[in-house]
C-alpha cells in the first residue's frame, strides 16, 4: 500500500516508492498547488496520473535524464535549426520565444495526438502548473512559424535543475526545435542536467539515458542549491 497525502501531510522519503505492479509510485493524494509541486520537486518527485484517478505521485529508479552536453542533434534537425535560426535573426517565418505563451503550449501539450487521445495534462494541471509560471518557476521553449505556435515543451526550473514535463508539434520537428533551443540556453547558464522523468525510445534518440535514482538525487540536491536563473533569453543552438 501507498501512503494517501492530505493537504499538509509531508512526502514520504523516496526509497518507500514500490518497486513491483507499479515501479516508481510513492503516494497519491494531496494537491497539485504550487507549494505541493515545488515541494515534490525538490525532493526528486513528480505527479503523473490519468483521469479518474486520484493525483499519484513518483519517484521511479532508474531515471530518465539529458545531460545538455550530450544532447544529440541528426543531420536533418541540423539543418532545421540553421534555417529557423537564419530567419529569427532576419525576422522571417520562423521565431523561437521564451515564456511568451505559457498556458498556449501547456493546452497543446495536452491536446489529442494524431496517434492517440490527449494526454494525462488536465485543467487542474494546467492550473497547477501556470501557478509556477507566475512565480518564476515554470518556462516554455516557443516555436512559432507566421506568427501562429506550432511547437513548443515546458518544464519546472529550481536553482540550476531543471525538469522537463511534455513537447508538442504541429510541424514537423518544431518540438525538437523547441527542446533544442531550451538546451543551449540551459547549458549556457550552467545547467549540466534535464530530467526526462520516464523512458522512452524518443527521448533515448535525442542523446537522454537513464540513471539510478541515487545518481540523480546526488545531482538534483546540489543543483536547487544553486541561484535561479533570472533572465531567460533565446541562444542559437550548437550546430557544428
Amino acid at each position: 500500500m501507498i501512503p494517501w497525502l492530505e493537504a499538509n501531510t509531508p512526502f514520504p522519503d523516496v526509497s518507500q516508492a514500490l518497486t513491483t505492479d507499479a515501479p516508481g509510485l510513492l503516494a497519491a493524494g494531496a494537491d497539485l498547488s504550487p507549494r505541493r509541486l515545488l515541494q515534490a520537486y525538490r525532493q526528486g518527485i513528480f505527479p503523473w496520473f490519468s483521469e479518474g484517478q486520484p493525483i499519484l505521485w513518483w519517484s521511479t529508479d532508474p531515471r530518465m535524464v539529458l545531460y545538455t552536453d550530450h544532447f544529440k542533434i541528426s543531420d536533418s534537425l541540423r539543418k532545421t535549426l540553421r534555417k529557423v535560426e537564419r530567419s529569427r535573426l532576419d525576422g522571417g517565418r520562423w521565431d523561437v520565444r521564451f515564456d511568451s505563451a505559457f498556458e498556449s503550449v501547456m493546452h497543446a501539450c495536452a491536446a489529442p495526438r494524431k496517434d492517440g487521445p490527449g494526454t494525462w495534462i488536465s485543467d487542474e494541471i494546467i492550473a497547477g502548473y501556470t501557478g509556477l509560471y507566475r512565480m518564476g518557476h515554470a518556462h516554455s521553449s516557443e516555436v512559432w512559424l507566421d506568427g501562429e505556435l506550432v511547437g513548443g515543451a515546458y518544464g519546472v526550473a529550481i536553482g540550476r535543475m531543471f525538469y522537463g514535463e511534455s513537447m508538442f508539434a504541429r510541424v514537423s520537428d518544431a518540438s525538437k526545435v523547441a527542446l533544442a533551443y531550451l538546451v543551449a540556453f540551459l547549458r549556457s547558464q550552467g545547467v549540466r542536467l534535464l530530467d526526462c522523468q520516464q523512458e522512452t525510445g524518443h527521448l533515448a534518440s535525442l542523446g537522454a539515458y537513464p540513471v539510478s535514482r541515487r545518481v540523480f538525487l546526488e545531482h538534483l540536491r546540489q543543483a536547487i542549491r544553486e541561484p535561479e536563473i533570472t533572465q531567460w533569453e533565446v541562444v542559437a543552438p550548437l550546430t557544428p
